[in-house]
C-alpha cells in the first residue's frame, strides 16, 4: 500500500510553525500544513511560492477586452457597416461599454477556473480525510503534512517526531 504522507499534530500554531521551519531546513520540500485560523509566518515556512493567480487574470481579461472589441469591430466596420448621421463607421468610444463588461467577464472566469484548476477541485476524497482526528484542523487543532519520496518517509517520520507533536502518523494513499 502506498503513502500519502506523515502527518503531525500540534497543539498550538506557534509549534506548528517551528516544526515547517524545522522541517525545510531538514530537506522536506512538500509541505501542507492545515490550521483552524491563519498563522502568521506558515505560508513562508512552508515554502510557498509567488501566486500565479494575477497573472491570469490579466491574461484572462486582456483576452475578453480584445476579444470583445475586435467582434464588435468587425461586425461594425466590415461585415455590417451602417453609416448612421454620418458618423465614422470604426468609433472606438461605442465600443467601451462591451469591451469593458467582457473585460471583467474574462478575468472572472478565468480567475475562478484557474483557481479550480490550481486547487485540483473538486476533490471529493482525499487520503488526509481518513487521518487519526484531522477534523480538528478546523476547531482547534495544527497540523503538518510532509509528503516525502518513498526513501525519505522514515526520516520525515523521526525528524517529526523530535519536534513535540501530540501525534504523528503515516497516512495511507
Amino acid at each position: 500500500m502506498s503513502q500519502y504522507g506523515v502527518l503531525a499534530e500540534y497543539r498550538t500554531g506557534t509549534a506548528l510553525l517551528d516544526a515547517a521551519r524545522r522541517a525545510r531546513a531538514a530537506g522536506f520540500t512538500h509541505l501542507e500544513a492545515f490550521t483552524p485560523y491563519p498563522v502568521e509566518g506558515l505560508a513562508e515556512a512552508i515554502g510557498m511560492t509567488a501566486d500565479r493567480m494575477p497573472l491570469l487574470a490579466l491574461l484572462g481579461g486582456l483576452t475578453g477586452g480584445l476579444g470583445g472589441f475586435l467582434l464588435q469591430w468587425y461586425a461594425a466596420v466590415i461585415d455590417y457597416p451602417l453609416n448612421i448621421g454620418g458618423r465614422p463607421a470604426g468609433s472606438w468610444q461605442m465600443f467601451v461599454p462591451v469591451t469593458f463588461s467582457l473585460t471583467i467577464l474574462g478575468a472572472a472566469l478565468t480567475t475562478v477556473i484557474g483557481m479550480l484548476v490550481a486547487n485540483r477541485l473538486p476533490r471529493l476524497r482525499h487520503p488526509l480525510f481518513d487521518a487519526p482526528d484531522f477534523e480538528q484542523a478546523s476547531r482547534h487543532r495544527f497540523f503538518l503534512c510532509i509528503r516525502p519520496e518513498a526513501a525519505q518517509a522514515t526520516a520525515a517520520f523521526r525528524m517529526l517526531a523530535t519536534t513535540a507533536p501530540l501525534r504523528v502518523s503515516e497516512v495511507p494513499q
